[in-house]
């Protein structure tokens, strides 16, 4: 069994996510509950819990702050929220999971699936959430999962991505590479407000770091490493107006 502890300090969705789990998920077992900041530092201090699902808006607080007061974590956290756009944003920068409220059933199995998987969010995921929660300007950083760790990586630092199918390549500007396991798309929609461009079906490239375009041989970049990265016909207009600004 998967134990779980649940904090929402709206007795009426505590237990809605209670019977939800109770039906779709029956082996997650719940071993606490708990509604504000205080009740749940001090739950979470006794109990060992392989889960927390963490209301963020609380009525002392935010579900932020006990991850601040408790320090280094050592469960699974899926934060649930209403419609915070910020907070999104920094989950998914920092690679932890989420649930919209009202929650999908499909969606709260499909996370409940993942903790099965037995990988535990990194203290360095955690600390880039808090970190991008505060900066109000938006997220320096990016947690990207491999199959056997979270790496942090520096958006400006990112060359470019290459999809490899279900995985993305990662290109960065001191000539390492890292295989992730996410799509390239996934990528393109969280990048674009960092001067991130889909340049073809299978690139997408930080317009910060290109050196020239190449018009001949059908068109393509030449990044700062020099690696030459293919312009379809499609996005050629984009790329000569995206150079045009720059």
């Amino acid at each position: 069994m998967i134990k779980a502890i649940l904090i929402d300090d709206i007795p009426q969705a505590l237990e809605l996510l209670r019977n939800d789990l109770a039906t779709h998920c029956p082996d997650i077992e719940i071993i606490g509950t708990a509604g504000s900041v205080v009740e749940s530092a001090k739950l979470l201090r006794k109990a060992n819990p392989d889960v927390v699902f963490l209301d963020i808006e609380l009525q002392d607080g935010s579900g932020f702050d006990i991850l601040e007061i408790l320090g280094d974590i050592s469960f699974k956290i899926i934060f649930t929220t209403a419609s915070d756009a910020h907070a999104i944003k920094a989950f998914r920068f920092s690679a932890i999971d989420y649930l919209l409220k009202p929650i999908d059933p499909e969606e709260l199995k499909e996370a409940v699936k993942k903790l099965k998987q037995n990988i535990p969010d990194s203290q360095e995921s955690i600390d880039l959430l808090l970190d991008t929660v505060k900066n109000k300007k938006g997220p320096k950083r990016l947690a990207l999962h491999t199959l056997e760790k979270i790496q942090v990586a520096e958006i400006a630092e990112i060359l470019r991505c290459e999809s490899s199918g279900n995985y993305t390549t990662f290109y960065f500007a001191d000539g390492t590479n890292l295989l992730v396991t996410k799509t390239l798309k996934e990528f393109d929609n969280m990048l674009k407000e960092h001067g991130f461009v889909r340049v073809h079906q299978s690139h997408l490239i930080n317009s910060n770091r290109i050196k020239e375009y190449i018009k001949t041989e059908g068109g393509y970049l030449v990044m700062k490493d020099n690696s030459r990265v293919p312009v379809s016909i499609r996005k050629k207009p984009t790329v000569i107006k995206m150079l045009s600004g720059l």
